[in-house]
Order: C-alpha cells, then structure tokens, then sequence
C-alpha cells in the first residue's frame, strides 16, 4: 500500500519524490473545504498504461475487436477512443459495429502488421519504424489520423531521401495529402535531377509530376542539355503520352539555352519531334533568339521570357569580394549568394585586404584588381579558381589606384578603367590579357573618373559617371576595342559616383551611387539602340557605392551606404516582374 506524506495546507511543501519500496511518494493537500486532495507522481499514469498494455497483450478484459483481412486485433475501445481519432470520431457516432463488439477496416490497402503496431503505440507510446514498415505505417496514420506517427514517418522517410527513391516518395506524398513530404521530395528531386534523370524511376513518373519538375527554376543542373535529353529519354519510353503530353513536356525545356551548336543537330535528328507544330516553333524561337545574340539586334519578345532565364544552378553564384567595414578598415573576406538556396556564404579569402576594389568574373573565375589596403593604393591582381578554392596572385597593374572598374567583352580581355588616387582622378585603361598574364595600356578615356562604373553591352565597354576630382559626373562613355576609341553617348539624367552599373536583357543600367551631396536610391537604364537613358523602379533605400550584379534574370544589388551606416542588405529587382525582393543578408 502507497504511503503518503501529510502536511498542512498552509505550509505549501515542494512536491518530491521519494523511494519508499516500489514505489514513490504522493502527496496530500488540504482544499479549502477541509477535504484533502492525493495528487499521485506522474509516473501513475505510466504505470496504469503499462498495466492496460499488459492486459492487452494477454487478451484481458478487452470490449473490442479490430479485424483487417484475416487479422483479429482484441483491444479496448477507452484506448483506442482516446488515442486514435478514427475510433473515436466511430465510437461517438454509435455505429452499428461498435454495439457489435466488432469493427472491419475495409480498406485493403491497410495492411495488418501495421494497423496492430499503431494499436500497440495506443497503450506503449513506442513505435518501431524501419525502412519496409514506414511507407504501411504512414498510410495507416493517414487513415486513422495519428498525427504524431504521421509526423515521425514523414520524418522518417525524409532521412532516408536518394536518387533512387524521392520520386516514389513524392508520389507516395500526393496520393495522401503529405504537403509537407511532398514540398521536400520535390526539393530533393531538384537539387539531384541530374543524377535523378538517369534513373529508371525518372522513366516511371506520372506525366504531370514530370511537367511541374522540369518546369521549375530550381533543377541543378550544368546546362539545359540534360534537361532536354531527360526529357526526350522520358517521351521514348512513354509513346502513350505522346498525344496528350510530349508538347507540355518540350515546353518546359529552355530552348533557347540550348548551345547552338547542340541546337542545330540534336532536335533534328529526333524522329519524335519531326512533324511536331509547336516543337517546331519553339526551335525557331531558339534559333531567333541566337541570331539575334550574334548581330546584337533588339531582344524585344525575349526580355520577359522564362524560357531565356537559366536555371538557378547554371546561373552559378554572386560573389562580393573585399569592401570596407564601419571603422574604414579594408576587408579581405569573400562572401558568396546561392540563388538555389536563397542564402550567402563565406567563401575562401583573399590574399589581401582591398576595398574599392574591381572584380569581375571571367571564365569562371573571379579577379580582384586594385583597391586599398589601408596602408596603400594596390597595383596587384589576385584571382579565384572555384577548382582549386584558393586566391593566386598574378600580373599587377602599371598603375596604383582604387574605385577602378572592370569590365570584358566575353571571355577576355579585362579592361580596368579609371579611379584614383588620395590626389588624381585617373582617365587610364588598362588592358589585361588572360593568356599572357599580362598588362598594357590603351586609350584613355576624355575625362577623369573616379569611382566610375563599367560593364559591356553588345561590343563596346561603357564608362557610367564617377567623379573628375570635382563633381560628380553624369556623362558616359563607349568604348570600342576595335578602333581603341572613346565617344561620348547620352549621358545619365543624375550625377552619379560609386553607381552599380550591370546589363540585363541588352540593357545598360546604372544604380544607386552618391551625387555631390547624398546616396540615391534611383536608378536609370540605358537602351544603346535608341541612345537614350530612361528612369526605372528605384531601390527600395539609398545605396552609394552599391555592388551589383545580374544573376538569373534579375538584377541583385549589395551593400553600399545609405548617408548614416554601411548596409549588409541586399536586394533584387526583377524586370519580368517589376518588383524589387530582399535576397538576404550578408554577414559583413
């Protein structure tokens, strides 16, 4: 028999437990009508269920009895009301089964083991899953509404995600209803669709799964071939969907992604293509879209386009390199944006501290020229090879200077063009040849230009405003390798230093900056056909001496300073949709 320790109300004692034999100590409190209460240790109730397991496992004193196909399950209908909801909900509604003493699962795709295992979980709380139970687990919690067996499978199953299996996962996922499985077996088939789509599980996915995969921006993938020979391996082993589905499924294809080269044979020798109208069309459009590139002509039509914006994996990363902290001090750090996961990461650092340094992006490299180290203007180059995830030094610059711009026609040379020093704005460019590793100079710009912002449109290099050692500037400048000349364009609407020029769509756009007094939050964009510049949706805060860069159809700008502090916040503006989103925050 139980002791219990009695103790006056108004004394209030801490309720402990102590071991006395088998059992714990209770306790016994005076209510305000003289009546004492016994409040009995949590362990009670673990040891009234352990009693209830027991006399199920033996058979006794059960009410019930469950039958699945040729199974008896003997059970009490207290428990199963009171921990499963399918019972309980039958139960309250006193159907005809349950004055029977009886109670047929009907569904046949229940199978035993597991619906006496989640009767089992009723009484012991325990549930051994293993990758063959799980997926008979889950739909039996499915159809008797056990959340939190449910929510372990689910779990479960995610762990056990490969190649091999997500789509079978998925489509397990969309027959119940599992949102939530289902969002992260798509994640997990995007992330590994080029291993995915060699698989005979790809072959044996529906054709509307199918569809919503390849349709979607975030498949990791090198190039859209392996997209469109995924696809055509698909429509190969599945003629029965030809008629209702091959024009869906080519397009989702980005066509016009497709290497030209690649372009002019592949589809051609598809028999299963040949005939197609709409097939047809889009490789036309493909092929429009090449030609078009080649003689650098107006991309009306294009600009807008889903099938012209890469897949985020092939888009690569956004890298901002060096920079300079509150106090001034010149970084070294490099961090980098995943557009496929939506986050930044620290990346490899640079040998040296730079800020107002130059970089671009060239061959799948990065090259940082130039800048400040806090002692002096830098005449040094560096460049990142992703390969060998580590910073090289090679060929410095003629010249000392920081606020230069980069830009490249293609895949090189890389031009780096004015900024300056504590006592000149410089009007120089120097040319550097990746092959050679060397540097020489060309024709200097016809003014001065600090802080100035480049980029390359069709075959010109543009020079966007800066700073002449005494105002800021609104003109710009064409460049042309081939005649190694100068010309004035139309200049800019606002006076712009430190401005983030980039090109998107066969655009010239200039972003943020400071004029002579404040940062601007404004932004222009340049149409070199018509020479005329034209006001655009304005960053959300100003940014002087913003970064930025276009990255998967949208233009993403970076820091900067805002007239009080330096901005760790970065920012896209997606022309297609004329809207501007954060892209998260860097850590310096």
């Amino acid at each position: 028999m139980t002791e219990h320790n009695v103790a006056p109300s108004d004394t209030k004692p801490d309720v402990k437990q102590q071991e006395l034999g088998q059992t714990s100590l209770s306790r016994l409190s005076l209510g305000d009508d003289g009546a004492y209460e016994l409040v009995v240790p949590n362990g009670w109730h673990k040891d009234v269920m352990y009693s209830m397991h027991n006399f199920f496992k033996k058979g006794q004193f059960c009410d019930i009895t469950v039958k699945v196909g040729s199974k008896e399950i003997h059970c009490h209908r207290l428990v199963l009301s009171a921990s499963i909801p399918y019972f309980h909900n039958m139960f309250l509604a006193d159907m005809v089964e349950t004055r029977q003493g009886e109670v047929h699962i009907q569904d046949a795709l229940i199978e035993d083991t597991a619906l006496e295992s989640i009767v089992s979980f009723a009484y012991s709380g325990r549930l051994c899953i293993t990758p063959s139970s799980v997926q008979s687990l889950l739909y039996a919690a499915c159809i008797l509404r056990v959340d939190s067996i449910v929510r372990t499978c689910s779990e479960f199953m995610l762990s056990k995600l490969e190649p091999g299996n997500c789509l079978g996962v998925h489509a397990f996922a969309e027959a119940h209803h599992l949102q939530g499985l289902i969002k992260a077996a798509d994640k997990f088939a995007c992330e590994h669709f080029s291993a995915i789509s060699m698989l005979h599980e790809f072959l044996e996915t529906s054709p509307v799964h199918l569809v919503a995969l390849l349709s979607s921006s975030d498949l990791c993938v090198s190039n859209e071939v392996e997209v469109y020979e995924g696809a055509m391996r698909w429509l190969h082993h599945n003629p029965q969907h030809h008629n209702d589905w091959l024009t869906a499924i080519m397009e989702q294809v980005r066509w016009p992604l497709l290497p030209l080269k690649y372009l002019m044979q592949a589809p051609f020798s598809e028999e299963l293509l040949r005939g197609q109208m709409r097939c047809r069309d889009l490789l036309d459009e493909a092929k429009n879209y090449h030609l078009l590139l080649q003689h650098h002509q107006s991309m009306t039509g294009f600009e807008y386009s889903i099938r012209t914006t890469p897949r985020k994996s092939a888009a690569g990363a956004l890298c901002c390199v060096g920079g300079r902290g509150t106090l001034g001090d010149p970084f070294r750090s490099v961090e980098c944006y995943d557009p496929l996961r939506n986050r930044w990461f620290l990346a490899t650092e640079m040998n040296s501290r730079r800020r107002h340094v130059g970089v671009i992006s060239v061959g799948g490299k990065v090259y940082a020229v130039g800048g400040h180290d806090g002692n002096e203007h830098l005449t040094s180059m560096e460049v990142f090879d992703p390969e060998f995830n580590k910073w090289v030094f090679k060929a410095s610059m003629e010249n000392r200077r920081r606020g230069i711009a980069l830009a490249t026609l293609a895949t090189g040379p890389i031009y780096a063009i004015g900024g300056l020093d504590d006592s000149t704005c410089y009007s120089m460019v120097e040319r550097y040849d990746i092959a050679a590793d060397d540097w020489s100079t060309v024709f200097p710009m016809n003014v001065h230009r600090g802080g100035v912002g480049a980029a390359a449109l069709w075959s010109h290099i543009y020079a966007v405003g800066g700073n002449d050692g005494q105002k800021t500037l609104s003109s710009v400048e064409q460049y042309d390798p081939l005649l190694d000349k100068w010309t004035f364009v139309r200049e800019m609407k606002k006076n712009r230093a430190g401005a983030g020029v980039t090109v998107l769509n066969g655009c010239l756009y200039a972003i943020g900056g400071f004029d002579d007094h404040f940062p601007l939050n404004s932004v222009e964009r340049y149409d070199a056909r018509s020479n005329e510049w034209m006001d655009v949706e304005a960053l959300s805060i100003p940014r002087g001496g913003v970064a930025v860069a276009s990255l998967m159809g949208r233009i993403v700008a970076v820091g900067g300073h805002n007239g009080r502090s330096y901005l760790q916040t970065a920012e896209a503006f997606e022309p297609r949709a004329n809207r501007k989103e954060p892209t998260g925050q860097s850590h310096s």
